[in-house]
């Protein structure tokens, strides 16, 4: 029989579509945080394009939210979405709302015509738009590959087509060498789904970036902060008795020491996250502006020395470029590994149980057999 005839009866793509379509539903969350911070600058970029600047490209214009997307043919205006004083406000776009004389705009900032500040923006922003990308991709994939394995392709028969071997490949890979390397292998199951969800949207995520038009989500503080923060109460939720146990009640170590550790024990609670939300977000957003700094030599070259110098140069430029975009899609995929990785590595120490029982009759033992040893 087929090696898949085992495998696959533990897939379970449809959970996964399930639990990936949750956290999509909860991403709009992601909107509301990044509207309120980044996007109501956005709404004047057409006329900061039409201002002489002394700077031939703009780094951070390329890796800011935006009220908009770019794409091959153009860009997209998105939606506006106000709530001010109990009262919503939608528009097509940054430019209708300000047409309609019910909004202005201030230093970059909008604000209602009587100049009182918007409650909530519920705004839709670039980066939201590949947050849905993202998790909408993943949905569909395990929705496409859970009807194959209903149809017996990869139960009775081995997986057919590139794309069903990718799924699998990186199924088995994720819940045998990470999940269950980490996690009790009794209690891997539940966490799967959302592990296996969180893997497959982040990559996605991370590969979009690497398009010209496009943006890189996860170089979103707000965007890692969200995803860190599913992490955070996932991993809270599931602690045993023992987990809280060694927080605020450390076994085995003097009164005394217990108030050192109690503190740093809880600080440890907020920094894990904070490592997983500050770990994905460096590095994507490093990476972006890296290839955006490289290919603006060329730019920077034409109005220094002039065009030839800077088309000659361009050879150089460009063939780095091509290097470090092969980089960065190893980097996208080792991200959402290593944000997967350390998801499951703070899950499990939750779970964990301790039994010191057994390490104190270890302890005595070694006593005991000092003195003869002796």
């Amino acid at each position: 029989m087929f090696r898949h005839v085992f495998v696959s009866q533990s897939l379970s793509p449809l959970k996964v579509a399930f639990v990936t379509l949750l956290v999509l539903f909860g991403s709009f969350g992601v909107g509301l945080s990044a509207s309120a911070t980044g996007v109501a600058n956005a709404s004047d970029a057409d006329a900061a394009e039409t201002e002489e600047s002394s700077s031939p490209i703009d780094v951070m214009g390329k890796i800011a939210d935006h009220d908009y997307i770019e794409s091959p043919f153009g860009k997209v205006y998105l939606p506006r979405i106000f709530w001010v004083d109990g009262q919503f406000y939608t528009y097509s776009s940054t430019k209708k709302a300000l047409a309609s004389g019910d909004f202005i705009e201030k230093e970059g900032v909008i604000y209602r015509a009587d100049e009182t500040p918007i409650t909530i923006d519920l705004s839709i922003t670039s980066h939201l738009v590949y947050v849905w990308l993202g998790f909408i991709l993943a949905l569909l994939i395990s929705l496409w590959a859970a009807s194959r394995y209903r149809r017996g392709i990869g139960r009775t028969s081995a997986p057919k087509g590139a794309l069903h071997n990718i799924y699998e490949i990186l199924y088995l890979f994720i819940r045998d060498d990470v999940i269950q390397g980490y996690i009790p292998k009794e209690k891997a199951p539940r966490y799967t789904p959302l592990l296996f969800s969180m893997f497959m949207a982040i990559a996605f995520m991370n590969l979009f970036g690497l398009l010209p038009w496009a943006a890189t989500a996860t170089a979103d503080l707000t965007v890692t902060a969200t995803l860190a923060f599913v992490t955070f109460i996932v991993t809270q939720a599931s602690g045993t008795k023992t987990y809280w146990g060694h927080i605020f009640n450390f076994p085995g170590v003097p009164l005394l020491v217990k108030f050192i550790l109690t503190p740093v024990e809880i600080l440890g609670l907020f920094t894990k996250p904070l490592a997983l939300c500050f770990r994905l977000f460096a590095n994507m957003l490093s990476g972006k502006i890296m290839i955006i700094s490289i290919l603006g030599l060329i730019f920077i070259f034409t109005e220094l020395f002039g065009a030839t110098v800077g088309v000659g140069s361009s050879v150089i430029w460009v063939s780095l470029t091509a290097v470090l975009y092969g980089l960065k899609v190893f980097v996208a995929l080792l991200q959402a590994y290593i944000f997967t990785l350390l998801s499951a590595v703070f899950i499990g120490g939750a779970l964990e149980e301790h039994h010191h029982e057994e390490h104190d009759v270890e302890h005595n033992d070694v006593k005991v057999m000092d003195p003869i040893n002796a």
